[in-house]
């Protein structure tokens, strides 16, 4: 099953992989964990940017696949998932360094642009935009689920939708902290995380770029 949008929200930290029971092996790190008192193990495998986790019976050594389909219900794998799920959330609280960016992007944006955001939608008070002295704006912070950027999972995340030049979004858009724009013609525009995981210089540059963009029309 894959966990990896843990890691769009989280750096992990290197020093930290060994201590929770993570081997290297060919460029990945496998880790292996007793669930249901022993009689079922999950391996979780680190490899880039992804983290995937697999479920054998003890006894066997084989892979129980009804932990692998989504629409398997039930009591026992559902208390599987549960149990592999804290895993996953202990290894993100042990391994990761986890904070979001927004209030260091928000101070980063007042400090450079001299300007305070605005709060415009009643029903989304969390969604901020930042505007050019022309009234335009050039950042909207925004909360956002990962399904809502075509990745799994409905945890929420801060991201910030900026303006970009459309012959290097295709370039920039990795689908693992940039994003086509949620909301936004996705020609002009772009969705950038504010986590830990973001390159806080790319973020930073990104923004003065669509500074730069926004302010330039008059």
């Amino acid at each position: 099953m894959d966990y990896s949008y843990i890691l769009k929200t989280s750096k992990v930290l290197p020093e930290k992989l060994a201590e929770f029971g993570f081997e290297e092996k060919n460029g990945s790190y496998f880790c292996r964990k007793n669930i249901l008192n022993g009689d079922f193990y999950s391996i979780i495998e680190l490899k880039g940017n992804f983290l995937t986790a697999k479920v054998f019976e003890s006894g066997s050594d084989e892979r129980y696949v009804l932990f692998d389909v989504e629409n398997a219900n039930g009591s026992f794998v559902g208390e599987i998932r549960n149990q592999v799920r804290k895993i996953i959330e202990l290894f993100r609280s042990q391994c990761c360094k986890t904070s979001d960016t927004k209030k260091k992007y928000v101070d980063f944006i007042q400090n450079k642009f001299g300007c305070k955001g605005d709060n415009p939608w009643s029903d989304t008070p969390e969604n901020t935009v930042f505007r050019c002295k022309n009234k335009k704006w050039f950042a909207l912070i925004i909360k956002i689920k990962f399904s809502r950027l075509g990745l799994s999972g409905d945890e929420e995340v801060f991201a910030v939708n900026l303006k970009a030049n459309p012959k290097i979004i295709p370039e920039i858009t990795d689908k693992i902290t940039v994003f086509p724009a949620w909301h936004m013609n996705k020609k002009y525009w772009i969705t950038v995380l504010l986590t830990e995981a973001a390159d806080w210089e790319k973020l930073c540059a990104l923004t003065e770029q669509s500074f730069e963009l926004v302010n330039s029309k008059n």
